[in-house]
């Protein structure tokens, strides 16, 4: 296999954007020596509540060598998530954009397969391995190194020409790539509006998240009773919390997304406040078939409907 890591590098783009991905970044694969003081600080801080996940495989998510034998390229990539109609009733318990289609999880990385074997036909054998959010990757890192934008005050990673409202993924290859340059502009500025939003106050500082205050970790991550010191605060999500994007002025420019298994069950997006009282685990598993919503389960969004019920 000749290496011509410039025209590969271009193929690779033009097939991740006929894919559908939105944006393509590459970065090359090292230890991430910035964020590695940030993450174990986050993690003696205790602010990673009860993911303990976190805390393994504290190095492979330093370097991604460790995750895929003699790694020499992160391939960054973006899909764009932003929905053209939201749920009608502004009363109904609601639930993060993110949410509304098929698991993102078996969307992307259908495409990260069909993107790395295009990458096997048209360019050579390379090994290497998909990763969507389920695996110790430094995602946010890896897409700023790539090019595609910067970590804003909410932790997001935002671009100035789509926002935020899009998922990461990568592949990490051992092919030589052509690097982009890193994103070093940070176009905040002195904006507070999504720490000034939160109505937990889960952003301590900009770019440190508290999970354990965090209206997603409340209603995703937590597999105990939300604290009642929560009372009045959760703004009545019962799946995921959208607040410290909805405000940010860089999502001005979001556009809704074309991806077909994106498109919300028009069930989900009818009901009213009433019907998610009465939810019954047959709706739930109608509706949220093939849904990132079954990560929490018919109990867990009961108890997120109940605790809004009982506090508002």
């Amino acid at each position: 296999m000749l290496n011509n890591p410039a025209r590969y590098s271009a193929l690779i783009k033009a097939e991740a954007l006929r894919l559908g991905f939105m944006q393509c970044g590459i970065a090359k694969a090292g230890f991430l020596e910035e964020e590695a003081p940030r993450l174990e600080k986050w993690l003696q801080n205790q602010h990673h509540g009860e993911m303990n996940y976190m805390e393994n495989h504290f190095d492979k998510r330093l370097d991604p060598r460790l995750l895929v034998d003699d790694a020499k390229s992160v391939i960054s990539l973006t899909l764009n998530y932003y929905p053209e109609s939201q749920q009608q009733d502004p009363e109904a318990p609601k639930i993060s954009k993110y949410a509304y289609g098929m698991d993102y999880h078996l969307v992307i990385k259908d495409k990260l397969f069909q993107l790395l074997n295009f990458i096997n036909e048209e360019i050579g054998e390379v090994s290497g391995r998909a990763f969507v959010d389920s695996a110790p990757v430094l995602d946010r890192a890896w897409a700023k190194k790539a090019g595609i934008g910067w970590i804003g005050k909410n932790s997001n990673l935002i671009n100035k020409k789509s926002g935020s409202f899009f998922f990461l993924a990568e592949l990490i290859i051992d092919l030589d790539l052509e690097y982009d340059q890193p994103f070093v502009t940070d176009h905040c500025g002195t904006c507070t509006k999504c720490i000034d939003a939160c109505p937990t106050d889960a952003i301590l500082n900009p770019f440190i998240i508290d999970a354990k205050k965090c209206i997603s970790y409340l209603t995703i991550e937590l597999r105990e009773e939300i604290p009642k010191s929560f009372n009045d605060k959760m703004e009545n999500w019962m799946f995921g919390c959208d607040i410290c994007q909805d405000v940010c002025p860089w999502n001005r420019f979001s556009v809704p997304n074309t991806e077909p298994q994106f498109q919300p069950n028009p069930q989900l997006l009818n009901m009213k406040k009433e019907d998610w009282m009465d939810i019954t685990e047959d709706v739930f598993k109608t509706i949220f078939k093939n849904s990132a919503v079954k990560r929490t389960k018919y109990k867990g969004l009961s108890r997120n409907i109940d605790f809004i019920k009982t506090t508002r």
